[in-house]
């Protein structure tokens, strides 16, 4: 029978076990300390990041759990799987909110409570598909940056203990503009960093997470349709297990305006055609390798009829914002990499020009409230801002693809 988290372990990660295990347990007292009896709060708590963030932090049993998510469905099945998992501590103020966070409702509710001790925010586009047009784009910037700022506005009259934004390794020297979008809101971020402390981590793809390729190939395999996946694309991996437990690290352990990442070598990444690969194999099928998506498509109906030849189309990356492979860190920054085991620390970091984080917000702003706004002048903007911002620009959106 496929255990998928076996898989990961075997095929994608190569690692028995997590690799931050044995950080928690060298920490477990102050993460206790700094958790235990807390009040938090975990907005876009029902996707893949967000919900293992919140399994790391249970077993430290802070006294209140609000999780926010604008997914109501995804929101039920968290609360079935905590309720339903054996041993799993759930405090009783326990409520899942299916809401925006950026919603005056939200503000509402936040207010009621007096704000929390510790937030996480794991509300955010997370695909380069995201990027298709000007209103996808504006889409993206809005919640990875622009409402990101109504939230902080938010928090400086509460200020938490701790407060934690996802970031990505595609932040560090982007090409595409969601990459882009994460390295602003690092700024973004760190520009309150003198009300509250404020960290965030950069980490590699989370194997088979909500949305992401494998899982679709996990979708394809159960409708009998074809995989496709470029074969030049290189990827760190992390479990969904590990991706939790690095923002939990992050999140109570991190000093003000730290950014974590994990000790991954070169040699650790993995292609998505090889991941898909031995999928099938997992699933007792032969790759058959296809010159085309129609022709994949075309040999796909012989699974019906009981092939045992599953069709492919592997092929180049020619879509746009994609580079052969990610990093963590820029030649510019400076990496702690003795305080932790499995994770680095990118230090140093400085309080950001606030005039200039304002001035991207009214220059983003007035583009978006123009009738003719474009995606080029946005990325003009952004570049303006981030000078290393290189944006790969093909023409071509993953939507055009499998």
């Amino acid at each position: 029978m496929f255990n998928l988290n076996r898989f990961i372990n075997q095929y994608v990660t190569k690692r028995s076990s997590s690799m931050f295990y044995p950080d928690i347990e060298s920490h477990k007292e102050t993460l206790l300390s700094k958790i235990q009896e807390k009040t938090v709060l975990v907005i876009g708590g029902a996707g893949s990041i967000g919900s293992s963030f919140i399994k790391a932090i249970l077993p430290f049993k802070p006294a209140t759990l609000v999780v926010v998510d604008t997914n109501e469905n995804a929101l039920a099945e968290l609360t079935r799987d905590l309720r339903s998992t054996k041993g799993i501590y759930v405090p009783d103020d326990y409520i899942p909110y299916p809401m925006d966070f950026a919603s005056p409702v939200f503000e509402k509710m936040f207010r009621s409570r007096g704000g929390f001790d510790i937030v996480g925010n794991f509300s955010a586009h997370k695909h380069v598909r995201s990027e298709k047009d000007i209103y996808s784009v504006e889409a993206l910037l809005q919640n990875n940056v622009l409402h990101a700022k109504l939230l902080l506005d938010l928090l400086s009259e509460f200020p938490p203990e701790e407060y934690f934004c996802v970031s990505t390794d595609k932040a560090a020297n982007p090409v595409n503009i969601m990459g882009a979008s994460k390295r602003i809101m690092e700024d973004v971020i760190f520009s309150y960093s003198d009300k509250f402390p404020v960290k965030t981590a950069r980490f590699a793809n989370v194997a088979f997470s909500n949305g992401s390729l494998p899982a679709g190939f996990i979708a394809r395999i159960q409708k009998l349709q074809p995989l496709s996946a470029p074969s030049d694309v290189r990827r760190y991996f992390v479990s969904p297990e590990e991706s939790g437990q690095i923002c939990l690290l992050s999140c109570i352990l991190g000093e003000n305006r730290a950014i974590f990442f994990p000790k991954l070598e070169e040699a650790q990444m993995m292609t998505f055609d090889g991941i898909g690969t031995e999928l099938l194999k997992a699933h007792g099928y032969e790759v058959l390798e296809c010159s085309s998506d129609e022709e994949a498509i075309e040999k796909a109906e012989n699974l019906k009829n009981g092939s045992n030849l599953y069709p492919v189309h592997y092929s180049a990356s020619d879509t746009s914002g994609e580079k052969p492979f990610e990093e963590f860190v820029t030649d510019t920054e400076t990496a702690d990499m003795n305080r932790f085991s499995s994770l680095g620390v990118i230090t140093g970091k400085n309080i950001p020009d606030k005039s200039r984080v304002k001035k991207l917000f009214k220059e983003l702003n007035a583009e978006f409230e123009k009738r003719e706004a474009t995606k080029e002048e946005v990325v003009r903007i952004m570049k303006d801002y981030l000078p290393n911002f290189e944006h790969i620009e093909t023409g071509k959106s993953l939507d055009s693809k499998m």
